[in-house]
């Protein structure tokens, strides 16, 4: 006679909601090991290489506002797959550009096309469960898409001991195509047609102002994002960090960077078993705590001049476990009460979080130092943006 206690497997629609959304960080990380070897093959500058990532993050943040509306009008399914479509075609452009500024127009193209994967995942989760079981299933999809952080970088370094940038690219091109391929022959509507609303201008901007004036929302959003601008500036600065400064080998780098990865799906899967015993107002003010304290004691000893490889990275594992409970948790605060709006609430959420990752990536770039000073003071600055808006969010909810 079968348990009683035994869990129910995960649904597939899941699954496939888990694998759109690793494609997001795939495009974003994947290349870094690359970043030399972009600079030498269409002789551009460590800045203008760094910034093609800041363009992705651009177009992410743009784009989201778009398919947001979008999904809540004409439902999940073909704004994702148009979106998929999109992805692959700007893909195949990165992989043949021959000149740095195109390659730029291409990632932000690459953008506008995945930025579907990551909009609509969160919107379909919430149409088939309540705040606490949101938060749960997308615990689950940071433990899927967390997968996407660990090997992206690592086998972006071992495909360039036998291949090319160029390489890298069109791995993303397959990636897109499958999951276009898989979305068009398997997933169905999650939208229930009544929950449909009209697609005009002054709907959808009463809509967006709506949820810009809803203090909760917008202060959880806030919370999430400015995390997650902590994350990017980890994505963005650790490759100049560990590679120019600690002398890692390219090759060798995804697995350090890996090690943040780690932290943040495991401390996200931990998040989702505690939500069974405690609300996740009360892990997010924790988690917040703990983001505060691992970054400022990484910003402290830069400072002092005595941060050795392995504190640097002890500090920056421990910002990531707290983002893996920030994030869930979060977005789920923020999304629990949006009801008709929810595509468009799902759609500011994502695009917040990309504006914040751009502009982080910018400050990277722009911020040039011997030291790193420019990837601990940001992390701490966002850090402590997260915290304050997160108590503001939880007072006011």
């Amino acid at each position: 006679m079968p348990s009683q206690n035994k869990k129910p497997p995960i649904p597939r629609w899941l699954l496939l909601m888990g694998a759109l959304t690793a494609l997001g960080p795939l495009a974003t990380d994947f290349y870094l090991p690359a970043f030399p070897a972009i600079m030498n093959g269409l002789n551009a500058t460590q800045g203008q290489v760094e910034r093609t990532l800041a363009s992705y993050l651009f177009g992410l943040s743009l784009a989201q506002l778009f398919y947001g509306p979008l999904s809540d009008r004409y439902g999940r399914r073909f704004p994702l797959i148009g979106g998929l479509f999109i992805f692959t075609i700007a893909s195949i452009g990165c992989t043949l550009t021959d000149n740095i500024e195109h390659l730029n127009l291409w990632r932000i193209a690459q953008a506008f096309g995945g930025a579907a994967s990551m909009v609509i995942p969160r919107a379909v989760i919430r149409d088939n469960f309540e705040t606490r079981d949101a938060a749960k299933a997308l615990s689950l999809l940071m433990l899927i898409m967390g997968a996407t952080p660990i090997l992206g970088p690592i086998l972006g370094g071992q495909l360039l001991t036998f291949t090319s940038w160029r390489g890298i690219f069109g791995v993303m091109t397959a990636c897109g195509g499958v999951l276009f391929l898989a979305a068009l022959l398997t997933m169905r509507e999650s939208l229930p047609p009544e929950k449909a609303v009209p697609l005009h201008m002054s709907h959808v901007a009463r809509t967006y102002w709506s949820l810009l004036r809803d203090t909760p929302f917008i202060c959880f959003s806030l919370a999430g994002a400015f995390g997650a601008a902590a994350l990017f500036t980890y994505i963005s600065g650790t490759p100049r960090v560990l590679i120019g400064q600690y002398g890692v080998d390219p090759q060798h780098f995804g697995y350090f960077f890996g090690l943040g990865a780690i932290s943040l799906i495991g401390a996200s899967q931990v998040s989702a078993r505690l939500l069974d015993g405690n609300t996740p107002e009360k892990l997010l003010k924790i988690a917040q705590m703990g983001i505060v304290g691992a970054s400022a004691t990484g910003l402290i000893l830069t400072l002092a001049g005595w941060l050795p490889l392995p504190v640097l990275m002890l500090c920056l594992m421990s910002v990531m476990a707290c983002q893996g409970f920030v994030y869930p948790n979060a977005a789920a605060l923020a999304l629990a009460h949006q009801g008709t709006r929810l595509g468009a609430a799902s759609a500011l959420i994502g695009a917040t979080q990309m504006l914040l990752g751009a502009l982080a990536g910018l400050a990277v770039s722009h911020w040039q130092s011997d030291t790193p000073l420019p990837l601990t003071g940001l992390i701490t600055a966002f850090a402590l943006l997260s915290w304050l808006f997160g108590r503001i969010a939880l007072r006011t909810a």
